[in-house]
C-alpha cells in the first residue's frame, strides 16, 4: 500500500490520501450498498484507527479520515475481514435508488455492469485519470442530474421503449447531448468516448475532445433509429459529419472541442413520452424522505455537512437494524438511504436520527451548506467551518432556497471544487468573501473568522428586504452585485 496518494488523486482504500488532519480514504461497495452490520464494523473501524469522523460525499462516497500510515493498513485488514468488496478503477455510477425505484425509466445496474466490464477488458482503468467517471442515469425519483460526469447516459421512454440519450462533459444541465441510442450502443459509445480520453493522456476529461471527436460520436448509429428528439432548429443542431470512426484521434493542433450540440442551445422540447425528455425539467430532489419503494420503503437522511461522528452513525445503524432495516446505500447530496423498513419503522428511526443531529428534512439549510472540516481538525484550515455553518444555518434559513453556501477552511476548496453563489475561504486575513466563483478565486472581501457568519448575515437581511414577490435567493443575488453583495458582508 502506499503511505499516500497525491492530491487529485482519488483516495482509495488501496491508496490513502494525505489531509490536514491525517489520511483519509473513500470507498465504495461493490454491491452498490452496505449491510447494517457492515456499517457498524466501519464505524467502530474509525474509531479504532481514524479520528472517529466518517463522511458522505457529494457524489455518495463514504470517507474515514484521521488516518496514519500504520493505522490505514489496519483499516484495509478490517474491511477485508468484513467482507466487503469495494470497487476499484473507473467510476461507473447510477442512482441511489437504481432497481428498487417505481418510477425509474429503465433498471440502470445491468447498463453500469456492462460498462464496467467493457473498461476492465479494455485495459482502461489504467490509462485514465482518477476523476473521469461515468454516469448511468435510469430516471425515478432521485437522478443524478446534478452530478458532474464525462460520460452521462439517461434513460429516455420513447414510442419504440428505452433508449439512452448520450451526453458529455457536465451536469444535467451543461452536458452536451449526443446522440440516442439503444443499450449495446449506448456501451459501445460509452466505451468509444473514454477511449478517445485516454488517447489525450492521464489529466484528459471529456472536455478536451476535439470538435472532429465529437462530430463522429454524435454521428453514431445503432440497429434502431438514433435521433435526439426535437432539438430546436433555433437553437442549435447536430453538425453534419463524415462517417469518422468514433475512436479516430482528432488532428493535431486542434483547437479546444466546439461541441456538436451546445448544452445551452439544443434543448430538449419538454414534450410528454412519445418523443422527449419530461424529467429535464424537473428540479433535483434531495434524498432526504421517506420513498415508497417497488417492495417496502426507504427513509433518506443526511449528514450535516456530510460528516458524522462514527459513534453516531453506529447507534443510528444499530436502531435501523432493530427495526428490519436490510440494507444502507450512500447517496449524492451527502446522504444515507436506509431500505428495508416499514413506513412506521421509517418514522421511528427519522425521530431518532433528528435526535443524533443528521438532516431529516429536506427543507434544512444545513443541506445547502458545504463546509470541509476546517480548524482546528484540519491543520490547512483558517477557519472553524463547521461553526460558521451552523450559525450560519441557524439564523439564515430563509437564505437557502435554491442557492449552495461553500465554508471553505482554505483555498484548496475540497468540500465544493465547482462554483457556489458564495463562498466563504479561510486565509491570512480571515474569511474572505467569493462571490459566484471557487474557494480558487480571490477573496473581494475579508471579516475576521470568528464574525464571518454575522457577515453573511447582513447579506442575508438585504436580501431579505430587497427580494422582489416570487424572486429567488440566487435571482436577488445577481441582482444586487457582487460588488454590493461585498460590501454587505465587509459592514460592520
Amino acid at each position: 500500500m502506499n503511505a499516500f496518494s497525491r492530491r487529485g488523486a482519488c483516495p482509495a482504500l488501496s491508496a490513502p490520501m494525505q489531509t490536514g488532519d491525517g489520511l483519509l480514504v473513500r470507498l465504495n461497495p461493490v454491491a452498490g450498498g452496505l449491510s447494517p452490520k457492515w456499517l457498524i464494523g466501519l464505524g467502530e473501524s474509525a474509531l479504532r484507527h481514524g479520528n472517529g469522523i466518517m463522511e458522505v460525499t457529494a457524489r455518495g462516497s463514504l470517507q474515514i479520515r484521521g488516518l496514519t500510515p500504520a493505522s490505514a493498513r489496519l483499516l484495509a485488514m478490517e474491511v477485508d475481514a468484513l467482507g466487503i468488496a469495494v470497487r476499484t478503477g473507473v467510476p461507473v455510477e447510477h442512482g441511489p435508488l437504481a432497481g428498487l425505484d417505481p418510477q425509474e425509466i429503465a433498471d440502470p445496474c445491468p447498463l453500469a455492469e456492462r460498462i464496467r466490464a467493457a473498461i476492465e477488458e479494455a485495459g482502461l482503468a489504467q490509462r485514465l485519470g482518477p476523476k473521469v467517471s461515468v454516469i448511468v442515469d435510469g430516471g425515478g425519483l432521485l437522478t443524478m442530474d446534478a452530478v458532474t460526469t464525462d460520460v452521462r447516459l439517461a434513460a429516455v421512454r420513447m414510442d419504440a421503449g428505452v433508449q439512452w440519450l448520450v451526453a458529455v462533459a457536465g451536469d444535467r444541465e451543461n452536458a452536451a447531448p449526443l446522440v440516442m441510442v439503444e443499450e449495446d450502443a449506448a456501451c459501445d459509445i460509452a466505451i468509444a468516448i473514454l477511449r478517445m480520453i485516454a488517447e489525450k493522456g492521464r489529466e484528459a476529461h471529456a472536455r478536451d475532445l476535439t470538435a472532429r471527436q465529437l462530430t463522429s460520436l454524435a454521428s453514431w448509429r445503432s440497429t434502431a433509429p438514433s435521433v435526439l428528439p426535437d432539438i430546436s432548429p433555433t437553437r442549435g443542431e447536430i453538425a453534419p459529419s463524415s462517417p469518422l470512426s468514433p475512436i479516430a484521434k482528432g488532428a493535431k493542433g486542434e483547437p479546444p472541442a466546439k461541441l456538436p450540440i451546445s448544452p445551452l442551445v439544443g434543448e430538449m422540447s419538454g414534450r410528454t413520452e412519445g418523443g422527449a425528455v419530461e424529467r429535464l425539467a424537473v428540479p433535483t430532489r434531495l434524498p432526504i424522505s421517506i420513498f415508497n419503494l417497488t417492495d417496502g420503503t426507504a427513509l433518506g437522511i443526511g449528514l450535516p455537512f456530510g460528516s458524522i461522528p462514527a459513534q453516531k452513525l453506529i447507534g443510528l445503524t444499530q436502531h435501523a437494524l432493530t427495526l428490519g432495516a436490510t440494507e444502507i446505500r450512500l447517496a449524492p447530496h451527502r446522504a444515507l438511504l436506509l431500505i428495508g423498513l416499514s413506513p412506521t419503522a421509517c418514522l421511528s428511526l427519522q425521530q431518532t436520527a433528528t435526535t443524533l443531529g443528521f438532516v431529516t428534512d429536506a427543507a434544512d439549510p444545513r443541506a445547502k451548506i458545504a463546509a470541509c472540516p476546517g480548524a482546528p481538525a484540519c491543520a490547512s484550515g483558517r477557519i472553524a467551518t463547521r461553526d460558521i455553518a451552523e450559525s450560519i444555518a441557524a439564523e439564515n434559513r430563509d437564505l437557502f432556497d435554491a442557492v449552495t453556501l461553500h465554508i471553505s477552511g482554505c483555498a484548496k476548496g475540497c468540500a465544493h471544487p465547482g462554483r457556489a453563489a458564495l463562498t466563504l475561504v479561510g486565509g491570512d486575513n480571515g474569511a474572505g468573501l467569493v462571490v459566484d466563483g471557487t474557494a480558487k478565486a480571490l477573496p473581494a472581501g475579508y471579516r475576521p473568522g470568528y464574525d464571518a457568519a454575522r457577515g453573511v448575515g447582513r447579506i442575508a437581511a438585504a436580501i431579505r428586504e430587497a427580494r422582489f414577490r416570487g424572486e429567488t435567493t440566487a435571482a436577488c443575488l445577481k441582482r444586487l452585485g457582487a460588488a454590493g453583495v461585498t460590501e454587505l458582508y465587509r459592514q460592520e
